[in-house]
């Protein structure tokens, strides 16, 4: 089964940067037909899906609150996603997460920028992204 790893996470500046990691473990060689979504839950709030990348990376989608100043990526070869968070503020603070579709549906709603979060599956431990001066 695909389970998939974030990393990346710290401390960053408002206006400053950092770039997230998604890396399959497990069955990677199914990680090159999965879209990813990307998902962050802030203190005292629920889990939301910020953005997704379809399984080649030429459809991505984001929330409007990050639209413009995040960028979603993926290198198969590496079995890896990413997510570049530029002009990052406060409210970014969350801890931040990746998951893929776990059927041919859920990923066909993913790519028309319908998600539900219990359709997702390989979900890790999540990485801390912290926006403080």
């Amino acid at each position: 089964q695909l389970m998939l790893v974030e990393s990346g996470g710290g401390l960053a500046q408002p206006g400053g940067s950092l770039k997230l990691s998604c890396t399959a473990t497990g069955s990677t060689e199914d990680f090159d037909y999965y879209a990813i979504g990307w998902f962050r839950k802030a203190p005292g709030k629920e889990r939301e899906a910020i953005s997704s990348i379809s399984d080649t990376g030429g459809n991505t989608r984001y929330k409007n609150s990050v639209r413009g100043r995040f960028t979603a990526s993926r290198d198969n070869s590496r079995k890896t996603a990413y997510l570049q968070m530029n002009d990052l503020k406060s409210e970014d603070t969350a801890i931040y997460y990746c998951a893929a579709p776990s059927s041919i549906s859920a990923q066909v709603r993913c790519l028309a920028g319908q998600i539900l979060l219990t359709e997702y599956m390989g979900w890790g431990q999540g990485t801390q992204v912290t926006v403080s001066s």
